[in-house]
């Protein structure tokens, strides 16, 4: 069975982990629903992207790496745009005393592309659709965050113009904050950072006033996994980038990629399209061990 309802939109209320809207169900309900019609064939289609309505964050504030960015919305799978980003000689300062002088503009293109992940649906909840319906809010919108998370993260540290800021030693924090003297620098202001869980935990919580710094900053902090340990992504993400939001998303039954999900159980998917235009690579610093 095929479900499309391009309606159905963003959270409004409902208990905590489900996402429920003016219109009716959660997604999970929608594809337990067409799960019980068809188990082998079931897909619902949405007219929005799953993560945007998933408010994971809603009860346990915590800041996903959408959120960091000012979002555009993506008709199609390419989309125009443009860059600035430094001349290969610009090791010396221009004659005005400032860098962003010696930038240049350019043009590029941008590709929406899809973000997936996987569960395998447990036998003994196959024919629950409730338990079901629970299973997917709870379980398969927490994946696909998390392939999010990945997706926009390597988005920016893979752009070739996005520099590399070695630190030495144990100076976690003195490299953290001298990727936003960086940017200041270069006439942005960095007012957020990824890190690490296991860098905010033991480099940060704790370190004297360095969080409470931060915050009078209005510097947002996310933490993921997708950060290595040891490393950083600080940057002007309002500004310097923009969330490409294709604004369709899918869930249904297929066969995932080998290695991915294995076990046994029906694998279902959910799948959201979107990706990150870096337009100021300069303004982005990827903080590393030197």
């Amino acid at each position: 069975m095929t479900a499309t309802d391009p309606a159905f939109g963003p959270a409004t209320a409902g208990p905590p982990g489900a996402t429920v809207t003016a219109h009716g169900p959660t997604q999970g309900e929608r594809f337990a629903a067409a799960f019980q019609e068809d188990p082998e064939k079931a897909e619902v289609h949405f007219g929005f992207t799953l993560t945007d309505a998933f408010q994971a964050g809603k009860d346990r504030p915590r800041l996903t790496a959408r959120n960091l960015f000012k979002k555009r919305h993506a008709e199609g799978d390419t989309v125009r745009g443009w860059s600035e980003t430094r001349p290969p000689d610009s090791a010396a300062l221009p004659e005005s005393g400032l860098r962003e002088d010696a930038y240049r503009f350019g043009t590029a293109l941008h590709h929406v592309r899809p973000v997936t992940a996987w569960v395998r649906i447990p036998d003994e909840l196959a024919g629950h659709e409730e338990a079901l319906a629970a299973f997917v809010d709870h379980r398969l919108m927490v994946r696909l965050g998390t392939a999010e998370n990945r997706a926009l993260t390597y988005d920016v540290i893979d752009h070739p113009d996005v520099a590399r800021l070695p630190y030495r030693g144990g100076a976690y924090v003195r490299g953290l904050l001298a990727a936003f003297d960086e940017i200041e620098q270069s006439g942005g202001t960095g007012h957020a950072v990824m890190v690490n869980p296991r860098d905010y935990y033991r480099e940060l919580v704790g370190a004297g006033s360095l969080l409470g710094d931060l915050a009078r900053e209005r510097v947002m902090v996310c933490r993921h996994r997708q950060v290595a340990p040891g490393c950083a992504l600080v940057g002007d993400f309002a500004m310097a980038a923009r969330l490409l939001d294709g604004a369709r998303s899918v869930i249904r039954v297929g066969e995932p990629p080998a290695g991915v999900c294995d076990g046994p159980g029906t694998a279902v998917s959910a799948t959201v399209h979107e990706s990150v235009a870096v337009q100021l690579p300069t303004h982005f610093f990827h903080v590393v061990p030197g």
